[in-house]
């Protein structure tokens, strides 16, 4: 079996699962479980279908880091449900859903999948430093448009795309977001920097859109480069563009270090984090065979434990 790394937005999918199941899905006690059986589900699926040999579950430890918001206070503030004090905001999280996230962290670690994260960071920016580091070819899944600057041909790293659901999945690579955005992958930061983001707080400039930012980024290459031309009083670029980005200059010089992933955190190796997949076996099978029974997950705990099993 040739390897194959895959890389999991965990919040992306138990969200997905949520909203994709009925909330009626309850154990014994009344607790819906819409959202662990969802996503045991997609991790049985997508296993199997996409041949990954490495799991790594990436973990949003904050999924708001202070310095991001301190660069860009809008970034994703319309999602705070609650300011604390010295602490992480809290996320809109439903209460349903919030009341499974535990259960999701019992099943995955006795399956044996590896969760990780990183202090003051986002799942994106630990996708971001395995996808641009893992010494194997990478799948990313998500319905996060941010992680398309991940993609990389030379690499091998793709993201499988869950935004049209999981029996629409798109796989996607260079030529994908060419086709579809006109910029190459690593310019996608600086195009969602140009055209904003409203899911993530980002204003954009005010005047450029998808198909501006596109063409600015087509002839200029870079964001840095856009804004030199901008400063540079014999480029070619005209003056209703340099007055767009001249009046967004302050959020010019921060926003781009908002959306850009990090791609350098210091994280266990591939082999160091256990995400080589192998059979559940012993007590581990045992408890979450029995936790499937008392947690009303159906056949999603058998379909895991199946899909796993064929890497004895």
């Amino acid at each position: 079996m040739n390897q194959r790394l895959m890389l999991l937005d965990t919040a992306s999918l138990y969200f997905r699962a949520f909203y994709g199941l009925p909330d009626t899905i309850r154990r014994n006690d009344g607790t819906p479980v819409n959202a662990v059986r969802g996503l045991l589900d997609m991790i049985a699926r997508l296993t199997n279908d996409y041949g990954a040999t490495h799991l790594i579950a990436c973990w949003d430890d904050d999924w708001r880091p202070q310095w991001r918001v301190d660069l860009l206070p809008t970034y994703k503030a319309h999602r705070v449900a609650e300011v604390v004090a010295d602490a992480p905001d809290v996320e809109t999280v439903p209460d349903p859903l919030e009341a499974q996230i535990p259960m999701i962290r019992r099943t995955l670690a006795l399956a044996g999948i590896a969760v990780v994260g990183a202090p003051e960071h986002e799942a994106d920016d630990v996708i971001g430093t395995y996808a641009s580091t893992a010494d194997l070819p990478v799948d990313v899944v998500t319905g996060d448009r941010d992680l398309f600057q991940v993609i990389d041909d030379e690499r091998d790293v793709r993201v499988i795309y869950t935004a049209r659901g999981m029996k629409n999945l798109d796989v996607l690579t260079e030529a994908s977001i060419v086709a579809k955005y006109q910029v190459l992958p690593l310019q996608y930061a600086d195009y969602a920097t140009l055209r904003g983001d409203a899911s993530d707080g980002l204003p954009g400039v005010a005047g450029i859109g998808e198909k501006t930012a596109a063409s600015l980024l087509g002839e200029y290459g870079t964001l840095d480069a856009l804004r030199a031309a901008a400063e540079d009083p014999d480029s070619s670029l005209s003056a209703p563009v340099r007055s767009k980005l001249a009046k967004a200059a302050g959020y010019l010089e921060v926003a781009p270090d908002v959306v850009r992933v990090v791609r350098d955190l210091s994280l266990p190796g591939v082999k160091e984090a256990g995400a080589k997949l192998k059979p559940v076996t012993g007590d581990d099978r045992a408890e979450l065979e029995q936790l499937g029974a008392e947690w009303n997950l159906g056949g999603s705990v058998q379909r895991l434990l199946d899909s796993f099993d064929r890497y004895a």
